[in-house]
């Protein structure tokens, strides 16, 4: 291996003619946290199955472990571990129940000795005998990472893993993914959630099946050259249409009492700024950017592809 866990190029998977991942290229170094941002219908659940070799990519090149992912996509699988998103075990069977078929299904040699380790490290020994269906979506999660790492994987690709678990939950998930990580295993993790994103070694964002942005949190964000202001006052909610549409503001987001208002050229958006205060009383003040501000204001400036192919189909059609 070269020191990278994930390396591909070009990877790129259509369906019906429209391209769901289009020219992506992924590097992620072993024992590293990568987060993978984007929104719904982006390309990132389509792009964690082709790292693992559930589908096979259309175009591209690479490897996953120092494996070909063409290649030795059946080799890729035995080394990874992949954390759906929805809970995809057994609920009719019990905690150790269902870690003992999955050790079965990995021809694991101690399968026993690999369930009680998985069991000890992730908590769920006390609960072993538990039925799945009876759990919360906490202790699903435990249960789902557990068995994602019976077969002691090197690389772990999780699809959302923390939607509709607690913040406790939440929290104790991304401690473990830390501790994993300091072991040396890589973690390409997809999330929503800016507090997870901040979590994160680097990060990757794709929107419409492309990368927009990728490198550490400060980087996305040096990078992005947004302006942001923070405005507040009374009846905010009048001004958040207005300014959606005044030329030069990409994102406007209320954030608490205030709005985070972006752009790329100040002049812009401080000339709709002073249109709005016009009308309304407002404290406008110069802020730096977030993660969330940026990743708005790149979806307002992406090309949506599913727009793109229904234009082309038209025009084919006159």
């Amino acid at each position: 291996m070269n020191g990278l866990a994930i390396d591909v190029n070009g990877l790129s998977k259509s369906y019906g003619g429209r391209a769901v991942v289009d020219q992506v290229d992924i590097q992620v170094e072993q024992g590293r946290i990568c987060g993978f941002l984007g929104p719904n219908g982006s390309g990132k659940t389509t792009t964690i199955r082709m790292l693992c070799g559930l589908l096979t990519p259309d175009a591209g090149s690479g490897t996953c472990l120092g494996l070909d992912i063409f290649k030795d996509a059946a080799s890729i699988k035995r080394q990874v571990g992949y954390m759906t998103q929805k809970f995809g075990l057994y609920e009719d069977l019990s905690i150790r129940q269902n870690l003992d078929f999955v050790a079965r299904l990995f021809e694991l040699p101690h399968r026993k000795d690999a369930v009680d380790a998985s069991l000890e490290r992730l908590g769920l020994t006390a609960r072993a005998s538990q039925l799945a269906g009876a759990l919360s979506g906490g202790w699903k999660q435990r249960l789902a990472l557990a068995a994602c790492l019976i077969h002691t994987p090197r690389l772990l690709l999780l699809d959302e893993p923390t939607a509709g678990v607690d913040p406790k939950a939440r929290r104790d998930f991304w401690d473990q993914i830390h501790q994993l990580a300091t072991e040396g295993i890589t973690v390409l993790v997809s999330t929503h959630y800016m507090d997870e994103a901040e979590r994160c070694h680097e990060l990757v964002y794709i929107a419409y099946g492309k990368i927009l942005a990728r490198g550490t949190e400060a980087q996305i964000i040096d990078h992005s050259q947004l302006k942001v202001w923070t405005v507040e006052g009374d009846d905010l909610g009048k001004i958040l249409e207005p300014l959606k549409h005044s030329e030069g503001v990409l994102s406007v987001a209320a954030f608490g009492n205030a709005v985070h208002v972006a752009g790329l050229d100040q002049d812009l958006v401080m000339a709709a700024l002073e249109g709005v205060r016009q009308r309304h009383p407002l404290k406008i003040a110069a802020s730096r950017a977030n993660l969330e501000d940026v990743f708005i204001s790149m979806i307002a400036q992406a090309p949506d592809n599913f727009q793109l192919h229904s234009q082309y189909q038209q025009e084919r059609g006159r």
